[in-house]
C-alpha cells in the first residue's frame, strides 16, 4: 500500500513538474556585410540583373503554418523582398543597372527568381534561382534566418531591414558565382545575347538568324548583325524606351514599398511576438496533456489496485488532478487559436492599387491602367507601334 502512495506522490510531482518547464530559443545575432570588387570594371563587362517578383510560395506553405499564413500579406511580401534584393545588388555596385522587372518580357543579362517559404517576423526561407539570358542556369539555393527581438528595436530598424542579411547574402553568393564561372568572353556573350533577343521580339525575321541552341537548349550567337545596321539601331532606341519605362515602374515599386513599410514593420513585430508565444503555448499545452496522462493514469492505477480507502481516495485524487491539467491543455489551445486568429487581422490594410499612367509621346498622349503588370503589357504593346512607324521609315 506504502509502495502504491509513493508511486502516486511521485506521478503527481513529475507531472507538474513536466508542466512547469518552459523552452527558451536564444538566439544570436550577427551581420553580414556586402562585399563589393573592383570598382574600375568597364562598363561592358557589367552585367545589368532583372530581379523577377518572388513567388509568394502559397502553394509550399507547410501543414503546420497554414494556419498562421496569411495569404494577402505573403502576397504583398512577394513585392516586397524583391525590391528590397534589387536595391541591394544595386548597393552593392557590382553589376550594371538593376531593375526590378514586371514580368519576364524585357531581356535581362541576368534573372533573379525567389520564392517565399516562410515569414512570420521571426523567421524567413527564401529559395532563390539565378540564370542569365542565354538559358543557363547559375544555381539554386535557399537562404533562411532566425532573427532575435533585437532587430526591431528602432535604433536596428532604422540602418536595415530586420533580414536585411538574407538580401546580403544572396548579394554575396551571385558576385562570388560570376567572378569564379563567368570569363569576361561569356559576359560579352551575355549581353549580346540580351540584346539579340529583345530584337527578335520585334523584327523575328531580321534578327532570328543570330541566335540559335546548342545540345543543351541554351542561345548562342551564331552571327552578329553590322553595327551600322539601321534596323539594329532602331531597336536600340527602343529599348532604351523600353528601360526607361522600367524605371519609371522601379518609382512605383519605391513607393509601394515605402507605403506598406510601416503597416509591414508593426504587422512583423506583431507576428514575431506571436510567432513565440503559439511556439510556447504549444509546447505548453503538450507538455500539459502528457502530465495530465501520467497523473490519470497513475491514479487509476492507485485508485484499482489499493487495498484500503486511504489508497482509493488518493487514486481518485490523482484522477482529477490529472483531468485537470488535460482540461488546462485543452485551455491553452484556445488561447492558442485566439492568437492565431489575431495574426489573420494583422493583414488586412495591406492593399495594392496601381494609378494609371499617362505618358506623352511625340504625336500622341497614351494612359496605361490597370496593375503595374497589365500596364507594361500595353506598354509593349505602344513599342511595337512605334517600331513598326520607325523602321517603315528607314
Amino acid at each position: 500500500m506504502k509502495g502504491n502512495s509513493r508511486t502516486l506522490t511521485i506521478t503527481i510531482l513529475l507531472a507538474f513538474i513536466i508542466s512547469a518547464c518552459s523552452t527558451h530559443t536564444v538566439k544570436t545575432t550577427s551581420y553580414t556585410p556586402i562585399i563589393q570588387g573592383s570598382q574600375d570594371v568597364p562598363e561592358e563587362l557589367l552585367l545589368d540583373v532583372g530581379v523577377a517578383m518572388f513567388d509568394p510560395g502559397i502553394d509550399e506553405i507547410d501543414k503546420d503554418d497554414e494556419e498562421v499564413t496569411n495569404h494577402e500579406i505573403r502576397v504583398a511580401e512577394a513585392r516586397y523582398a524583391p525590391y528590397l534584393l534589387a536595391e541591394t545588388l544595386q548597393r552593392s555596385a557590382n553589376w550594371g543597372i538593376v531593375r526590378l522587372m514586371p514580368n519576364d518580357a524585357s531581356p535581362m543579362d541576368v534573372y533573379v527568381d525567389g520564392t517565399i517559404l516562410l515569414s512570420n517576423g521571426e523567421a524567413m526561407i527564401v529559395r532563390v534561382t539565378v540564370s542569365d539570358s542565354t538559358g543557363r542556369e547559375w544555381y539554386t539555393k535557399v537562404y533562411d534566418e532566425v532573427i532575435s527581438q533585437f532587430s526591431y528595436e528602432p535604433s536596428q530598424r532604422q540602418q536595415s531591414d530586420p533580414f536585411q542579411v538574407i538580401y546580403n547574402n544572396i548579394a554575396n553568393d551571385l558576385f562570388a558565382y560570376r567572378l569564379s564561372n563567368i570569363s569576361d568572353t561569356e559576359i560579352v556573350e551575355i549581353r549580346t545575347v540580351s540584346e539579340l533577343l529583345f530584337a527578335q521580339r520585334f523584327s523575328p525575321d531580321a534578327f532570328d538568324e543570330y541566335l540559335g541552341r546548342d545540345r543543351q537548349g541554351y542561345y548562342q550567337i551564331t552571327a552578329l548583325p553590322a553595327e551600322n545596321d539601321p534596323v539594329l539601331g532602331r531597336v536600340r532606341d527602343i529599348r532604351e524606351r523600353d528601360f526607361m519605362f522600367i524605371d519609371t515602374v522601379q518609382d512605383y515599386y519605391a513607393t509601394y514599398v515605402r507605403q506598406m513599410r510601416l503597416s509591414y514593420d508593426s504587422w512583423r513585430e506583431q507576428s514575431y511576438q506571436e510567432t513565440i508565444t503559439l511556439r510556447q503555448l504549444d509546447a505548453s499545452a503538450r507538455r500539459r496533456f502528457l502530465a495530465g496522462t501520467a497523473v490519470v493514469l497513475g491514479g487509476l492505477a492507485a485508485a484499482t489496485s489499493g487495498g484500503n480507502y486511504a489508497t482509493q481516495t488518493g487514486g481518485a485524487v490523482g484522477v482529477g488532478a490529472g483531468a485537470m491539467l488535460i482540461k488546462s491543455g485543452f485551455d491553452k489551445r484556445a488561447e492558442a487559436k485566439i492568437h492565431m486568429e489575431a495574426l489573420e487581422e494583422l493583414g488586412q490594410s495591406l492593399e495594392n492599387e496601381v494609378a494609371p499612367r499617362v505618358i506623352n509621346l511625340d504625336d500622341r498622349t497614351i494612359t496605361l491602367t490597370g496593375t503595374v503588370e497589365e500596364q507594361y503589357d500595353q506598354w509593349k504593346e505602344v513599342l511595337a507601334d512605334i517600331y513598326a512607324a520607325e523602321v517603315g521609315n528607314i
